[in-house]
């Protein structure tokens, strides 16, 4: 007896210690498959430099349906992890509906912030409600606020697979947020001008968008012509180009300009269309256009680097719809109809600047051709199996939505539209006489990167009522798109020295039970699960029983 109280002292002893000393020593252990708590080195860099509170406010409390408690949780368990990196990282969870006099004054409130609310199903004693919540969180540094989309929506995209992809993004989306409230010093963008590129309006939200990353400016490259020097200076002040829908031909000397920026180290971003087709030229009383090919005279400029755009078009089964009105005055309707010129793009889930995002529209783009040389290129959209290309000139009719194309004829899909080009550049006029004197001309380049895409209008934005809506959203099918996201991952991949982008190549697996099986073996567990424990405590009496009836029994 005297030995077993030794023992349970020696116990008791021991769990003080262990307490004693978790006091002092504090470590975390992720014991997870695929380390989902494991901050990249990034990642934890972001919030390394914060010497004042952080307050993160996260908007998911209250009644919520299961996808989004597990939402919930995964968004604790990853500020858990920042704020173990920095203890000025302080969050709470609060219910912006909770409390409110006035819930649909506070939701037009909130949606005028920007946030976008989402309908949850929520099922309590076999009651099914709707309810709204703000899958958002605001991360607050002083008198800067950012927020931060908790949710990420996918097109066909389950429950379960919804919160997948939103857990996935949690790290990089928290981490974004975190450097961004903390930029002390913005890299520039200059957007290009000169050669018919889109006009401010429509690159409007996109700007908008970026502005928190960058400082934006303005180059105009028609001044080449006078002073090709000075312009070739103004741009070199830029870290990156931005050449949006350019529908006039460079000049050699433009062209050149441009170069000696890349191979000094500017990156660029290129959106080009190389077929002159819009949808507003259908809408006549043929119903029909004329879709041309667009000299931009940079075929020998982009073959330097090791692509070629094409002037056809991608006729592609998975498409997107367009409107058309159909009766005449009070009695017209709107209809969306299927537009094969017109792609819904899927990510290829296989970089970081086209992981994890929702469907991109693309409009009348042409397909790139990859060409072998030193320089790596990385495909980061393409068609589908289903598609195929026309060649231009080529006769466009609103008519095919009235005779939809037959399937067997798109057997050669798969058509690359946006191509990453990345390594060491060397002049595209290597050896050839130069049409401007530059200084200090620059033949073989360092490390850098550029992005072509096959289609201008993917920076795009709507307008209505001469303001600017969101890039990415169509106001006629009320439909959301992710080239926003896209261009702006784009932008930073381009721009980044820190490694973060990379953070959303990090793959994330949370489990959830089947659906299915609960519905088959529910019976089965509930048997187990109740049924068995009492037939264990049976067994166990009478066993005890028996037991006590042959000690005692005589």
């Amino acid at each position: 007896m005297k030995k077993t109280f030794v023992t349970i002292g020696m116990a008791f002893l021991l769990v003080i210690l262990v307490n004693v000393l978790s006091g002092f020593v504090y470590t975390r252990f992720d014991l997870t498959e695929d380390h989902r708590y494991t901050l990249s080195d990034a990642a934890i860099a972001s919030v390394s430099e914060f010497e004042r509170p952080v307050i993160v406010d996260v908007l998911l409390a209250g009644n919520l349906s299961p996808e989004f408690v597990k939402l919930r949780t995964e968004t604790l368990q990853i500020l858990e992890e920042f704020a173990s990196q920095n203890p000025n990282i302080k969050f709470t969870f609060v219910n912006p509906l909770e409390n409110t006099a006035d819930v649909n004054q506070t939701i037009t409130e909130l949606q005028g912030l920007g946030l976008t609310p989402a309908q949850v199903t929520v099922e309590d004693n076999s009651k099914v409600s709707q309810d709204i919540v703000f899958p958002w969180a605001m991360v607050n540094y002083g008198n800067n606020t950012v927020k931060v989309p908790l949710l990420k929506n996918t097109l066909g995209a389950t429950p379960e697979e919804r919160v997948n992809n939103s857990v996935q993004h949690l790290e990089y989306a928290f981490a974004d947020a975190f450097s961004k409230i903390n930029i002390k010093t913005k890299k520039q963008v200059a957007v290009l001008k000169g050669n018919g590129e889109l006009e401010d309006i429509f690159l409007a939200d996109f700007l908008t968008a970026i502005r928190d990353y960058y400082n934006i400016g303005a180059i105009t490259m028609d001044s080449v012509a006078t002073n090709p020097q000075k312009t070739l200076n103004q741009l070199k002040e830029y870290d990156l180009a931005l050449i949006a829908k350019p529908t006039e031909a460079f000049s050699d000397a433009e062209k050149y300009v441009l170069d000696q920026f890349i191979v000094s180290g500017g990156k660029s971003l290129w959106l080009m269309d190389k077929v002159n087709m819009e949808l507003d030229s259908l809408f006549n009383e043929q119903g029909s256009a004329l879709a041309l090919p667009r000299d931009l005279n940079l075929n020998d400029f982009f073959f330097k680097y090791g692509i070629r755009i094409n002037s056809d078009l991608v006729n592609d089964m998975y498409f997107t719809q367009i409107v058309l009105a159909t009766g005449e005055g009070n009695a017209s309707q709107y209809d969306p109809v299927p537009w094969y010129y017109h792609p819904m793009v899927f990510s290829r889930n296989d970089h970081p600047i086209n992981n994890n995002l929702e469907a991109i529209r693309l409009q009348f783009a042409s397909s790139i051709d990859t060409l072998s040389n030193e320089n790596k290129k990385t495909v980061l959209l393409q068609s589908s199996p289903l598609s195929r290309l026309e060649g231009t000139p080529q006769q466009i009719s609103l008519g095919i939505i009235n005779n939809p194309p037959k399937k067997e004829n798109y057997t050669d899909g798969d058509k690359a539209l946006a191509v990453l080009v990345e390594g060491e550049f060397n002049s595209a006029f290597e050896n050839r006489v130069k049409p401007v004197q530059l200084q200090n001309p620059i033949e073989k380049g360092k490390f850098n990167k550029m992005l072509v895409v096959s289609d201008g209008d993917i920076i795009k934005n709507q307008v209505r009522k001469g303001r600017p809506l969101e890039l990415g959203y169509d106001k006629w099918t009320n439909n959301y798109y992710g080239n926003k996201e896209f261009l702006i991952n784009a932008v930073n991949y381009l721009l980044d020295e820190k490694g973060l982008i990379n953070i959303r190549n990090k793959k994330v697996a949370v489990p959830f039970l089947d659906p299915q099986k609960i519905a088959v073996q529910k019976s089965k567990w509930q048997l187990m699960n109740i049924g068995l424990p009492l037939i264990l405590i049976l067994l166990f009496g009478l066993g005890f029983a028996y037991f006590r009836r042959r000690k005692y029994a005589g």
